[in-house]
C-alpha cells in the first residue's frame, strides 16, 4: 500500500500512536518521519515502531506532503516559524493537534496559504479507541479531508465539523470527556468500599460495568436513554438511585460542566493567539 509521506513534528505519546496506527493500518514504515528535539523522544520511536526519527523539524517539513503538527500548544508558534520558509516552497496539507491553536494563527504563524486540518484528539487514542473532531480551512481538498480523515481514523472515530468554534464544544465533550468518566468510576468505587466491598473488587466491578455499558451503547441500536429506562425497573433499584442522581441536578451539574470547559478552550485561543 504506497501512500503519500507523512511527517510528525513531535514524537510524544500521540504521535508515536498516530504512527503505530496507521502502520498497523497498513502504511509503510518508509511513508512516515518523525522529528522530535529530544533524544529520549526518538529513540522511543526507533525502538517500539521502528521508524525513521530526526532531530531537525525542518528536515522534516521540507519532505512530507502531509506535516502533523504535535507539540505543546504554547510551543507550536516557535516550532512553526521554524519550518514556514519549508512548507511555504513544498506547500504540505498541514494536520495541528495541538489544543486549543486556531486555524488563523497557525495559518500566520506559518505564512498563509496553506492547507490546514485542526483536530481536537483525545487521549483514548492511545489505545486505539480515540474520538476526534476535525475542521478545514478553505485551502483543504477533498483528497486532502479524505486522507486527513484516514490517519485520524486509524486510532479512532472522527467527526467532521463545519464551524471551527464546534471544536471547542468537541474539547469539552470528547477531550476532556475521559475525566469526567474516570471521575464517576472513583466515586463509585468509593462508595463501593464505603459499603463494604474491598478495593479490589470495587475497582474491578466499576471498570466492567463501565466498559460494559459503553459497550452496548455502542454496539447498540438504541440511545442511552432508551438504554437507561430498559435497565430501570419501575419500583427497583436503579429507579431510586437515579432519582437520586436526578434529585440532585446531575444534568444541570454537566451542563455547567462542559460550559466551563468551552469557556476555558476559548480563554486559551485567545492568549496563545496573541503570543
Amino acid at each position: 500500500m504506497s501512500h503519500h509521506l507523512i511527517g510528525f513534528i513531535g514524537a510524544g505519546n500521540m504521535s508515536r500512536s498516530l504512527a503505530g496506527g496507521l502502520v498497523a493500518n497498513g502504511w509503510q514504515k518508509q511513508d512516515l518521519i518523525l522529528s522530535d528535539p529530544d533524544l529520549r523522544q526518538r529513540q522511543a520511536v526507533t525502538e517500539t515502531l521502528g521508524l525513521v526519527a530526526c532531530q531537525n523539524n525542518d528536515e522534516v517539513a521540507a519532505r512530507a506532503d502531509v506535516v502533523v503538527l504535535a507539540v505543546k500548544p504554547q510551543m507550536l508558534k516557535s516550532v512553526a516559524g521554524g519550518i514556514a520558509t519549508s512548507v511555504q516552497e513544498t506547500k504540505p496539507l498541514i494536520i495541528s493537534i495541538a489544543a486549543g491553536v486556531r486555524v488563523d494563527d497557525i495559518q500566520r504563524w506559518l505564512g498563509g496559504g496553506l492547507a490546514i486540518v485542526r483536530v481536537m484528539p483525545n487521549t483514548a487514542a492511545l489505545i486505539g479507541s480515540g474520538a476526534a473532531g476535525l475542521f478545514a480551512n478553505g485551502f483543504v481538498t477533498q483528497a486532502q479531508r479524505d486522507e486527513a480523515e484516514s490517519i485520524l481514523r486509524a486510532v479512532g472515530v472522527t467527526v467532521w465539523l463545519q464551524d471551527e468554534s464546534l471544536i471547542d464544544v468537541v474539547t469539552a465533550i470528547s477531550g476532556s470527556g475521559p475525566a469526567y468518566f474516570f471521575l464517576v468510576m472513583e466515586e463509585l468505587e468509593r462508595a463501593a468500599v464505603r459499603h463494604g466491598l474491598d478495593a479490589a473488587t470495587a475497582r474491578l466491578l466499576t471498570i466492567e460495568t463501565a466498559y460494559g455499558a459503553a459497550k452496548m451503547a455502542l454496539e447498540g441500536s438504541e440511545d442511552p436513554v432508551q438504554l437507561r429506562h430498559r435497565v430501570t425497573s419501575p419500583g427497583g433499584t436503579t429507579e431510586r438511585a437515579v432519582q437520586v442522581l436526578e434529585d440532585g441536578h446531575i444534568g444541570r451539574l454537566f451542563d455547567d460542566a462542559v460550559t466551563a470547559a468551552i469557556k476555558r478552550a476559548r480563554e486559551l485561543a485567545e492568549i496563545l493567539g496573541k503570543q
